[in-house]
């Protein structure tokens, strides 16, 4: 891939309240290499929620450039964005939004299926992927018959299964007792081993000093980045040709694992 994976170039996004004005983010400016493991960190309502949208195209910036995968998201159109969601990024939640009555099998190879992928193939994908994660005498149980640390093990499968660019995991250990919690990073470790981004969007000062890079956020402001990139040879332009080898007709909007 050419360029950072990441990157925010003076991010502003404000939203309407009311008749008031909330600016969720101010001005925030940072890159991001392929293969970095990074955290984002602050406290509620510091907008790192914020941030973690617009990197995961959930949102567009009121100004300012967000280019994910060297796509300039506030160019692209909504399913176009869905297919770089599909396509580079994975998601890991603090609550781990699995889908309820189907499998684990299931669950990973769900969003291989929005990739247009062939059934049995999906499903060796997604036998690899969970064995990965040590999961494999797993597959046929239900959410309801795992425990929390095996639910997120299962979240990362899926959203690794797809091979992403980039694994962007919000409060991944919340939910997890300390030592589940530690596994947890452990993997992400082994997964960012092997060229995988990893950006971990956290209040946790303990998750922030864990992670080889960390940028805090205070007030919608970047308040630290004790390993900042260069991005100065960044140009604006999108290069957007919608080629992200799968038409954006052939996959939902929605599309966000």
């Amino acid at each position: 891939m050419v360029g950072h994976v990441i990157l925010m170039r003076d991010v502003k996004k404000t939203y309407a309240m009311g008749e008031e004005q909330v600016h969720a983010l101010r001005g925030i400016s940072f890159a991001v290499n392929q293969g970095e493991f990074l955290s984002i960190m602050g406290p509620s309502g510091s907008g790192k929620s914020t941030c973690m949208n617009m990197i995961g195209c959930l949102d567009r910036p009121t100004s300012g450039i967000v280019k994910i995968g060297g796509k300039e998201t506030a160019k692209m159109t909504e399913k176009e964005l869905a297919v770089l969601r599909n396509k580079t990024i994975g998601f890991v939640f603090q609550q781990y939004h699995l889908l309820p009555g189907i499998s684990v099998l299931e669950q990973v190879m769900v969003p291989l299926r929005y990739q247009g992928i062939e059934k049995n193939l999906r499903r060796d994908m997604a036998l690899a992927a969970l064995e990965r994660v040590g999961l494999s005498e797993r597959i046929h149980h239900l959410p309801s018959e795992l425990s929390g640390g095996q639910k997120q093990r299962v979240a990362i499968a899926r959203a690794t299964v797809t091979r992403p660019d980039i694994i962007l995991a919000d409060e991944p250990t919340g939910a997890l007792d300390s030592a589940t919690g530690k596994a947890v990073m452990e993997l992400f470790g082994e997964i960012n081993a092997s060229g995988t981004t990893i950006v971990i969007v956290t209040h946790d000062p303990r998750i922030g000093d864990s992670t080889k890079r960390c940028i805090r956020i205070f007030d919608g402001l970047i308040q630290s980045d004790n390993a900042p990139v260069d991005f100065s040879d960044e140009t604006s332009d999108s290069g957007n040709k919608g080629k992200f080898g799968v038409s954006p007709d052939e996959i939902p909007e929605y599309a966000l694992f």
